[in-house]
């Protein structure tokens, strides 16, 4: 659902970009899927919806959506590099390397800890965030940030 908000609002390059992301987050969620599988464990399926966690009303707020969706991803792949299975230990390190570099790209600027940032939650204006300005990655994943 997320991946549909933002890209109504992007066209261009942006746009494509996320399409491409998108796609790649669904190969990665299948490999992951697989891995866990062969482990003997039963993956839990994603939601099917999700609330957005900020307004959505133009390219900025798309791209800030964006921004915090890989940021919320890379906090999920830390996860991984601390399990025992070394396969699912690179695979995550891997995933969360690519993602903060989406993520990065998203907001045109790196954050000094991807998957750790523990700014506080701030308001988003109606509009979309400030240029440059990025969400935080502890951002909660219902409607607590709106403007």
């Amino acid at each position: 659902l997320q991946h549909a908000v933002a890209g109504a609002h992007l066209s261009g390059a942006r746009r494509a970009a996320a399409e491409r992301d998108w796609a790649g987050h669904e190969a990665a969620r299948d490999t992951l899927t697989a891995m866990v599988t062969a482990l003997g464990a039963r993956p839990v399926p994603a939601a099917t919806t999700y609330s957005l966690p900020f307004p959505v009303r133009g390219a900025p707020a798309a791209a800030a959506l964006a921004a915090y969706m890989e940021d919320r991803v890379t906090s999920a792949y830390l996860g991984l590099v601390a399990v025992s299975d070394a396969r699912l230990r690179a695979f995550g390190a891997r995933a969360m390397q690519s993602a903060a570099l989406r993520a990065a790209g998203w907001r045109d600027r790196a954050l000094a800890f991807p998957g750790l940032e523990t700014a506080t939650v701030r308001t988003v204006p109606a509009g979309g965030p400030a240029p440059g300005s990025a969400l935080p990655a502890s951002a909660p994943p219902t409607g607590t940030v709106g403007g």
